[in-house]
């Protein structure tokens, strides 16, 4: 759908044959992932059908059919674009990959398998002094960057959770990353035996792999048995158990990286980890030196962007709520918008306070956008423009 800037009207709406149904969260919609343009075309993604591009006309101009994919709550990543590609990371729970189409063509440029499983969050974009842009792409435990050219890994950090939601921040050299997954906060971790000892003593069958009947119950998920049967077969083989005996040992937090370096960074450009009161969805802000997350149940922090030192952390009184759209600043102010319509105003700064509190019609899940002196917010069942009218 386009609309006019300026008055709100529809110019165009088009619609993509989907060509199955995939796999879904219920708070997603099948429309979850945001469009992108390069000024000529605006580029769409559907895990129910794949990518397609249209020029501001509504003329579609090409497609490109992927799927079906294979993961528990669906392929939410939206595409991005840089340097005449658009890059889609297509996290799933087999065969995982980061593609790049030609944004012109719609011919694919490149394809790179990721050995993670099912992952949510888009990836950003990180231009260094020298050398190509670089992909950076949170994914299960850890961090990739990959090169816009040929999509060949150029360095990665570990130490995150299995299932990121939230995009990466970049300010100045550094990156930002949040992770969090249920059963992961500080003192939760339990240290499993590696796949050689549970088969050794657990396989009765012997037959190399592990059925939910055979596996004692103090190694049991915690969750669904489907959530670690990966490729759904009903048993648990190598990689399937390295993933969970992974997960079950991993930590939330947010992490500060600095930028560039080949290869694994991780003893050397993790600037400082943060682990109390973590955002589920939301993105961190850096704005004015100053991070700020916020947790569902309305909790607020502010952290030092160069030394993650705690500012304040408080709750956001008055908007005690789930939140599933990122904060974001401008003007020396932060908005921050809960999944029940409020939209909260801080005065930007380390020891935030409150400035008001405005509520919408319904419910809120996708981050604000700024263009032009306007805000966009979105909910459940309206856009609003808000901004001067000149």
């Amino acid at each position: 759908m386009c609309l006019s800037r300026t008055t709100g009207k529809v110019q165009w709406r088009r619609s993509v044959r989907a060509a199955r149904r995939e796999a879904r969260n219920a708070l997603n919609h099948r429309a979850a992932p945001t469009a992108v343009t390069d000024g000529k075309s605006v580029f769409v993604f559907f895990a129910d059908f794949g990518l397609a591009a249209y020029d501001f006309e509504g003329k579609q101009r090409w497609q490109l059919p992927l799927g079906p994919f294979n993961s528990q709550h669906g392929v939410v990543a939206s595409p991005i674009y840089a340097d005449g590609r658009v890059i889609l990371v297509c996290d799933q729970d087999t065969d995982a990959y980061i593609i790049a189409v030609d944004a012109d063509s719609g011919k694919i440029a490149w394809k790179t398998p990721r050995d993670v499983i099912n992952g949510y969050s888009t990836p950003i974009i990180y231009r260094p002094a020298r050398g190509p842009a670089q992909i950076i792409a949170p994914g299960s435990y850890q961090l990739t960057a990959y090169s816009i050219v040929d999509g060949e890994p150029l360095w990665f950090v570990r130490g995150l959770t299995c299932q990121p939601k939230s995009a990466p921040t970049i300010a100045g050299d550094i990156v930002y990353f949040n992770g969090w997954t249920p059963g992961n906060d500080a003192g939760e971790q339990v240290e499993l035996p590696t796949f050689a000892e549970v088969i050794a003593s657990a396989d009765a069958n012997h037959d190399a792999k592990l059925s939910q009947m055979e596996l004692p119950q103090p190694w049991q998920p915690t969750g669904t048995w489907r959530a670690i049967d990966l490729d759904r077969d009903g048993f648990l083989n190598e990689r399937e158990w390295t993933f969970f005996r992974t997960r079950r040992a991993s930590r939330n937090g947010v992490l500060a990286v600095k930028l560039g370096g080949s290869g694994d960074v991780t003893d050397t450009h993790v600037l400082w980890r943060f682990e109390k009161s973590l955002p589920d969805v939301p993105a961190p802000l850096v704005y004015k030196d100053v991070v700020f997350l916020v947790r569902s149940g309305g909790i607020a922090t502010t952290l030092d962007a160069q030394t993650g030192k705690v500012l304040k952390q408080a709750r956001l009184t008055g908007a005690l709520e789930d939140y599933y759209a990122s904060p974001i600043g401008v003007d020396g102010k932060v908005y921050i918008a809960s999944e029940h319509g409020k939209v909260v105003v801080l005065r930007a700064a380390g020891d935030w306070e409150i400035l008001a509190i405005n509520e919408f019609d319904s419910d809120i899940y996708a981050t604000p956008a700024i263009s032009e002196g306007k805000m966009y917010i979105r909910t459940r069942n309206t856009l609003y423009a808000i901004g001067s009218s000149n």
